[in-house]
């Protein structure tokens, strides 16, 4: 065990701490974009620092320091018991944690290239690429239109030791890899925008440089600029209307964000998350017996699969990488759950505690939450609609405090009418409440088409926290949406 580690902890213990745990991290991140052939930005930003959370009497304290010396460990370990001394004072029960967490080993990210052995003149040389063709997007403009180009990148590298007073040891470097490119048409009265590979180039993964090439940014961009450009002159969604809805992958995985992570964090249901919308309608009786959604919606969290922005060893408790059944074939059996929420319900926890920085309490979070596969092709589900919607890509997003009541707005939309894709449709909306939405769902598109994207920007907590979540969606379809609805 590193030597900080286990003396945070001897000191913990020594000052009446019955149980304790640390975390070190050392961060690194680095992001370059560029905005119509110059670079707008570089950034390159270390963080190291530990952190020290403590149970005493019953109640949790915390405190953390950037100074990694034997002093300051003991003196942020005998803040920690104070605090949780002085927390004690409005104790509402007692705390249990389960069965100890006894975690040894090392987990690092699968990678094929190092992101950080890569040159900063090959990265930009790649944005430079992209924004030379969404430059030669085809087409003549419109008097006064403007076309506002930009890429970006985003690395990240997370070492991390962690340990307890109940013997874990374990050792992570966690890589994640992304970016993406956005054009934005704009004329004197409309603004309409194209993103790839996800909305406001927010996509990555844990993976190495791979990873972005993989994303053939150069290649998709001509396209993506061509199609902002033609929003301009698109009919609008048709206003106020109840229609069939397929939606794409992408906006399919931010709908499993808000409507179906969120609501399952069992700190929202036991009313300890406030911030953020922070309720949730999946009271405890729901369990077991609550229809979610049609027989076809089976959801799975799970910090194990490939390129996911929730796939580790372990989670900041120290409990291994677990797989949870969510929703099977539509009805609610779990929730995400740390060690302290999960004894509540004497289950073990499935390893969704995670803390932005080691500044930060570990809170319940998602992992990877993500709509598993159906049978069907997506071709073929569009020739199976006789009239409705196809929507990709989100735009706008807005759902009350208990994840329920909900509305979304995409990039881009396509009229299906008599089996076949036609008109392109700007300014989309859908809404409605999320079981009802769940239970239209009768069809979803095949492992073929399903793909595994990057939520990083997931805000929770006072103070914020802002944490990457994966989703992994294919297409499928909603019977009676409403669609339209811009108030």
């Amino acid at each position: 065990m590193d030597p900080l580690l286990a003396r945070a902890l001897e000191t913990a213990h020594l000052l009446g701490a019955a149980y304790a745990d640390v975390r070190l991290i050392e961060s690194t991140e680095e992001s370059l974009s560029v905005k119509n052939g110059v670079v707008d930005g570089l950034s390159y930003v270390e963080s190291a620092g530990f952190g020290v959370r403590v149970l005493v009497d019953g109640a949790w304290g915390f405190a953390s320091s950037r100074a990694l010396t034997a002093a300051e460990v003991d003196r942020v370990a005998a803040q920690a018991v104070r605090i949780a001394r002085a927390s004690g004072l409005a104790r509402n029960g007692s705390i249990r944690l389960g069965a100890a967490v006894t975690s040894r080993g090392a987990y690092t990210t699968p990678l094929q290239v190092d992101p950080f052995a890569i040159s900063t003149d090959a990265k930009l040389g790649l944005l430079f690429a992209a924004d030379a063709a969404m430059a030669r997007a085809a087409g003549p403009r419109r008097a006064g239109e403007t076309l506002v180009r930009h890429g970006s990148l985003i690395f990240v590298r997370e070492r991390k030791a962690f340990a307890n007073s109940e013997g874990a040891d374990i050792t992570q470097t966690l890589y994640e890899a992304g970016g993406g490119i956005m054009a934005t048409a704009i004329t004197a009265d409309d603004v309409q925008r194209r993103s790839y590979p996800n909305s406001a180039e927010r996509q990555q993964g844990t993976a190495g440089w791979e990873y972005v090439l993989a994303m053939d940014l150069p290649g998709q961009a001509e396209r993506v600029a061509t199609e902002a450009r033609q929003l301009l002159s698109a009919a609008a969604c048709p206003h106020d209307t109840v229609t069939d809805v397929i939606l794409g992958a992408a906006q399919l995985a931010l709908q499993i964000h808000e409507s179906c992570g969120h609501p399952t964090e069992l700190d929202r249901v036991f009313g300890t998350e406030a911030d953020y919308a922070g309720g949730s309608f999946l009271t405890l009786e729901k369990r077991g017996r609550f229809r979610y959604g049609a027989e076809v919606v089976n959801l799975t969290a799970d910090a194990v699969r490939a390129t996911g922005l929730g796939t580790f060893g372990w989670d900041d408790e120290g409990v291994p990488a677990a797989t949870t059944p969510i929703v099977r074939d539509g009805l609610f059996v779990g929730y995400l759950m740390s060690r302290e929420t999960a004894a509540r319900l004497e289950l073990p926890s499935n390893g969704c505690m995670r803390a932005a920085g080691w500044n930060r309490l570990p809170l319940v979070r998602m992992t990877n939450v993500s709509l598993e596969p159906g049978a069907w092709r997506l071709a073929d589900l569009i020739a199976d609609t006789e009239s409705g919607l196809l929507m990709e890509t989100n735009r706008s997003w807005s759902i009350d405090d208990k994840r329920y009541n909900f509305q979304f707005g995409t990039e881009v939309g396509y009229e299906i009418k008599n089996g076949r894709l036609g008109r392109l449709l700007k300014n989309c909306t859908y809404t409605g409440n999320t079981p009802d939405f769940w239970n239209s769902c009768d069809a979803v598109c095949s492992a073929e088409h399903w793909t595994m994207y990057g939520t990083p920007n997931c805000g929770k907590g006072q103070p914020v926290q802002v944490m990457h979540t994966g989703h992994g969606a294919a297409p499928a379809r909603f019977r009676g949406v409403r669609v339209g609805v811009l108030e």
